[in-house]
């Protein structure tokens, strides 16, 4: 209907100057009734792009942010948001059973693309749809294993992206590195949310046990769940505590790594946001990377390209981030190997 007016308004406008001064003045009110309809339509005809994600939604934009990042390399591609494209965000606030309504809320505006972040996201948008393709950012560990993807090479469907860790292999490095800070390192607790696939929690439990460490396994699926879990850590005995930073405990990272330190309790993780946020460590892929990355699979998809023809990719970037302040909290002697490999120091 927006397209209408626009017709009527730009008819209008030709017809406008056979008219006398009393017909002028009915043309102006008709372009200032229908100016709005007319914004309308020009900005429905842009593509949009839907983001879901299980975190919170940023009191203030970050410009060092992961979504920064993403709409930037959307930019270098010659995609500007407002004027080349618009964004419809979805936050579930940490409250993953809002995800479902989201996806569908993003399905029902039939967007160009649903790019999902971090992995709880992305099985809900795909339950919403098979036809809108789907772009995952630090998503599913296996896609394939998952079912979202016939293969890495060749998915065949609407899912696409970039998965957020390179595999299980990844819990062992962080624990060798881990070691060096605590040498009798022998029980850990891993501290991850309902999203987590089973598959997923089991590979992360097996790898433990190769590199000889006992794993307790804390699944929350609520806020207020956090402080109980991690109390039954501390009291349990455990060394550490690895974090897998999904979408509820993305958005409560700073909260968790405070009440493990009230504890003495070490968190590490596999992205940097955790020793940011006050954690020990870090060792895995660059999250920044994984979002400039997810907009390039973004710009094929608006050109044209099927989603079921992009290779899925894993990370290929890793970063050890080490928190100084931390450490020197928990009484922990940092080994000055570790500092000279650090991509980052946080002091």
């Amino acid at each position: 209907m927006a397209l209408v007016h626009c017709f009527v308004g730009q008819l209008a406008a030709r017809s406008a100057v056979a008219y006398s001064i009393k017909g002028l003045t009915v043309f102006l009110l008709l372009v200032t009734l229908l100016a709005p309809s007319c914004s309308d339509a020009q900005q429905m005809s842009k593509p949009r792009v839907g983001i879901l994600s299980s975190a919170m939604t940023p009191s203030t934009p970050s410009p060092g942010g992961p979504i920064s990042q993403f709409l930037q390399q959307l930019s270098d591609l010659g995609w500007r948001e407002g004027k080349d494209f618009v964004v419809e965000r979805r936050y579930a606030e940490g409250e993953l059973d809002r995800l479902p309504a989201l996806a569908q809320d993003l399905v029902q505006m039939n967007v160009d693309v649903i790019v999902t972040t971090g992995s709880p996201a992305i099985r809900p948008a795909f339950d919403a749809t098979r036809t809108i393709p789907i772009v995952m950012i630090a998503g599913s560990a296996d896609p394939v294993g998952d079912g979202f993807a016939v293969s890495l090479a060749r998915p065949n469907g609407n899912v696409t992206g970039v998965t957020w860790s390179a595999g299980p292999e990844l819990v062992g490095k962080n624990l060798e590195i881990l070691r060096a800070f605590i040498p009798r390192l022998l029980r850990v607790a891993l501290l991850y949310d309902a999203a987590v696939s089973p598959t997923t929690a089991r590979a992360w439990q097996d790898a433990a046990h190769r590199a000889g460490v006992s794993i307790e396994l804390l699944m929350v699926r609520h806020p207020d769940e956090l402080e109980r879990s991690i109390i039954a850590a501390s009291r349990g005995g455990v060394d550490a505590m690895y974090v897998a930073l999904g979408g509820l405990n993305y958005s409560y990272r700073q909260r968790i790594t405070a009440l493990a330190l009230a504890r003495r309790l070490p968190t590490f993780s596999t992205l940097r946001e955790l020793p940011e946020a006050g954690g020990l460590m870090s060792y895995g892929p660059s999250l920044s990377d994984l979002y400039r990355r997810g907009a390039i699979y973004v710009d094929k998809i608006l050109r044209g390209a099927k989603p079921g023809d992009l290779p899925i990719e894993q990370p290929t970037r890793f970063e050890l981030v080490l928190n100084l302040k931390a450490a020197k909290a928990l009484g922990l002697v940092v080994p000055q190997s570790l500092v000279l490999q650090a991509d980052h120091l946080v002091e």
